[in-house]
Protein backbone atom coordinates (compact mmCIF):
# COMPACT_ATOMS: atom_id res chain seq x y z
CA UNK A 1 0.00 0.00 0.00
CA UNK A 2 2.62 2.34 0.79
CA UNK A 3 4.85 1.23 -2.05
CA UNK A 4 4.57 -0.82 -4.66
CA UNK A 5 2.39 -1.52 -7.76
CA UNK A 6 -0.87 0.18 -5.88
CA UNK A 7 1.07 3.09 -4.85
CA UNK A 8 2.75 3.92 -8.68
CA UNK A 9 -0.88 3.55 -10.35
CA UNK A 10 -2.41 6.22 -7.45
CA UNK A 11 0.01 8.53 -8.43
CA UNK A 12 -0.14 7.94 -12.15
CA UNK A 13 -3.83 8.60 -11.37
CA UNK A 14 -3.75 11.41 -9.21
CA UNK A 15 -1.17 13.11 -11.28
CA UNK A 16 -3.37 12.72 -14.38
CA UNK A 17 -6.85 14.30 -12.39
CA UNK A 18 -5.89 16.25 -9.37
CA UNK A 19 -7.25 19.77 -10.35
CA UNK A 20 -9.49 18.90 -12.94
CA UNK A 21 -12.57 20.21 -12.84
CA UNK A 22 -14.29 23.44 -11.20
CA UNK A 23 -12.31 24.10 -8.19
CA UNK A 24 -16.07 25.09 -6.20
CA UNK A 25 -17.43 21.96 -7.83
CA UNK A 26 -14.90 19.55 -6.67
CA UNK A 27 -14.79 21.05 -3.27
CA UNK A 28 -18.73 20.57 -2.78
CA UNK A 29 -18.51 16.94 -3.51
CA UNK A 30 -15.89 16.41 -1.16
CA UNK A 31 -17.74 17.97 1.44
CA UNK A 32 -20.41 15.55 0.37
CA UNK A 33 -18.84 13.36 3.12
CA UNK A 34 -18.41 15.68 5.94
CA UNK A 35 -20.25 14.45 9.03
CA UNK A 36 -21.88 17.95 8.79
CA UNK A 37 -23.50 17.40 5.70
CA UNK A 38 -23.96 13.59 5.27
CA UNK A 39 -25.21 12.55 9.22
CA UNK A 40 -28.07 14.84 9.43
CA UNK A 41 -29.23 13.10 5.77
CA UNK A 42 -28.92 9.88 7.67
CA UNK A 43 -30.84 11.24 11.09
CA UNK A 44 -33.26 12.09 9.07
CA UNK A 45 -33.90 8.66 7.52
CA UNK A 46 -33.67 7.20 11.19
CA UNK A 47 -36.30 9.43 12.51
CA UNK A 48 -38.92 8.17 9.29
CA UNK A 49 -37.69 4.93 9.91
CA UNK A 50 -38.67 4.97 13.85
CA UNK A 51 -41.99 7.16 12.67
CA UNK A 52 -42.21 3.81 10.61
CA UNK A 53 -42.13 1.58 13.49
CA UNK A 54 -39.05 -0.35 11.59
CA UNK A 55 -36.35 0.24 15.25
CA UNK A 56 -34.65 -2.81 13.65
CA UNK A 57 -33.41 -1.37 10.55
CA UNK A 58 -32.74 2.15 12.03
CA UNK A 59 -30.30 0.17 14.49
CA UNK A 60 -28.57 -1.54 11.87
CA UNK A 61 -27.75 1.11 9.97
CA UNK A 62 -27.02 3.80 13.01
CA UNK A 63 -24.65 0.91 14.56
CA UNK A 64 -23.24 0.46 10.79
CA UNK A 65 -22.34 4.08 10.92
CA UNK A 66 -21.14 4.22 14.69
CA UNK A 67 -18.77 1.12 13.28
CA UNK A 68 -17.18 3.91 10.51
CA UNK A 69 -14.64 5.38 12.73
CA UNK A 70 -14.05 2.52 15.14
CA UNK A 71 -13.00 0.88 11.95
CA UNK A 72 -11.05 3.40 10.19
CA UNK A 73 -9.08 4.73 12.85
CA UNK A 74 -7.07 2.21 13.52
CA UNK A 75 -6.62 1.31 9.98
CA UNK A 76 -5.72 4.72 9.25
CA UNK A 77 -2.67 4.25 12.20
CA UNK A 78 -1.84 0.68 11.05
CA UNK A 79 -1.37 1.54 7.26
CA UNK A 80 0.59 4.76 8.15
CA UNK A 81 -0.14 5.98 4.35
CA UNK A 82 1.05 9.43 3.51
CA UNK A 83 -1.63 10.98 1.55
CA UNK A 84 -1.32 12.74 -1.92
CA UNK A 85 -0.21 16.57 -1.43
CA UNK A 86 1.27 15.92 2.25
CA UNK A 87 4.11 13.41 3.63
CA UNK A 88 1.65 13.67 7.06
CA UNK A 89 0.05 9.64 7.11
CA UNK A 90 -3.46 8.43 7.80
CA UNK A 91 -5.03 8.22 4.73
CA UNK A 92 -5.98 4.99 4.14
CA UNK A 93 -9.07 4.77 4.25
CA UNK A 94 -10.75 7.27 3.65
CA UNK A 95 -13.09 8.74 6.38
CA UNK A 96 -15.21 10.90 4.44
CA UNK A 97 -15.89 8.32 1.68
CA UNK A 98 -16.74 5.87 4.26
CA UNK A 99 -19.28 8.32 6.15
CA UNK A 100 -21.14 9.46 2.86
CA UNK A 101 -21.44 5.76 1.50
CA UNK A 102 -23.32 4.37 4.89
CA UNK A 103 -25.08 7.72 5.63
CA UNK A 104 -26.74 7.88 1.71
CA UNK A 105 -26.38 3.87 1.07
CA UNK A 106 -28.46 3.85 5.04
CA UNK A 107 -30.41 6.23 4.43
CA UNK A 108 -31.59 4.99 1.11
CA UNK A 109 -32.15 1.24 2.64
CA UNK A 110 -34.27 3.05 5.48
CA UNK A 111 -36.33 5.51 3.64
CA UNK A 112 -36.62 3.53 0.40
CA UNK A 113 -34.63 1.40 -2.25
CA UNK A 114 -36.05 3.75 -4.54
CA UNK A 115 -33.48 6.52 -4.18
CA UNK A 116 -30.52 3.78 -4.15
CA UNK A 117 -29.22 5.57 -7.48
CA UNK A 118 -29.25 9.27 -5.79
CA UNK A 119 -27.16 7.08 -2.53
CA UNK A 120 -24.90 5.98 -5.09
CA UNK A 121 -24.70 9.01 -7.50
CA UNK A 122 -23.81 10.80 -3.75
CA UNK A 123 -21.70 8.03 -2.98
CA UNK A 124 -19.54 8.19 -6.01
CA UNK A 125 -19.48 12.35 -6.33
CA UNK A 126 -17.88 12.16 -3.41
CA UNK A 127 -15.12 10.27 -3.84
CA UNK A 128 -14.83 12.01 -7.38
CA UNK A 129 -14.21 15.35 -5.60
CA UNK A 130 -11.99 13.53 -2.71
CA UNK A 131 -9.43 12.69 -5.81
CA UNK A 132 -10.40 15.36 -7.51
CA UNK A 133 -9.31 18.12 -5.00
CA UNK A 134 -5.87 15.74 -3.98
CA UNK A 135 -7.43 15.19 -0.30
CA UNK A 136 -7.14 11.17 -1.14
CA UNK A 137 -5.21 8.87 -3.38
CA UNK A 138 -8.12 6.60 -5.28
CA UNK A 139 -6.72 3.77 -3.30
CA UNK A 140 -8.54 5.75 -0.11
CA UNK A 141 -11.64 6.00 -1.37
CA UNK A 142 -12.13 2.29 -3.16
CA UNK A 143 -10.98 0.54 0.09
CA UNK A 144 -13.22 2.75 2.08
CA UNK A 145 -16.16 1.70 -0.08
CA UNK A 146 -14.94 -2.08 0.33
CA UNK A 147 -15.31 -1.89 3.89
CA UNK A 148 -18.19 0.33 3.85
CA UNK A 149 -20.07 -2.35 1.32
CA UNK A 150 -19.12 -5.05 4.55
CA UNK A 151 -20.81 -3.14 7.13
CA UNK A 152 -23.82 -2.29 4.53
CA UNK A 153 -24.08 -5.79 3.89
CA UNK A 154 -24.01 -6.58 7.62
CA UNK A 155 -26.90 -4.37 8.26
CA UNK A 156 -29.09 -5.95 5.22
CA UNK A 157 -28.44 -8.98 6.68
CA UNK A 158 -29.41 -7.85 9.65
CA UNK A 159 -32.44 -6.69 8.69
CA UNK A 160 -33.91 -9.26 6.98
CA UNK A 161 -34.25 -11.52 9.55
CA UNK A 162 -30.32 -13.47 8.80
CA UNK A 163 -31.31 -15.14 6.06
CA UNK A 164 -33.64 -17.36 8.17
CA UNK A 165 -36.87 -18.00 6.25
CA UNK A 166 -39.72 -18.91 7.53
CA UNK A 167 -42.64 -21.61 6.30
CA UNK A 168 -43.04 -19.18 3.57
CA UNK A 169 -39.59 -19.21 2.00
CA UNK A 170 -39.28 -15.61 2.41
CA UNK A 171 -36.26 -14.44 4.59
CA UNK A 172 -37.36 -12.08 8.20
CA UNK A 173 -41.05 -12.23 6.67
CA UNK A 174 -43.14 -12.89 9.71
CA UNK A 175 -46.39 -14.57 8.53
CA UNK A 176 -48.11 -15.41 12.16
CA UNK A 177 -50.12 -13.04 14.38
CA UNK A 178 -48.52 -10.64 15.62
Amino acid sequence: MGHGPLRALDEHVDRAVVGNGPAGLTELLADLGNVQVALPVLAAAVGLALYRRRPGPAAAVVTAMALVPALVSPLKELTDRPGPLTPETGYFPSGHAATAMVAYVGAALLVGRRLMPVAVLLTTATGVGLVLRGHHWPLDVLGSWSLCGVLLAGAVLFCSGGGRRNGAGTPGRRTGPG
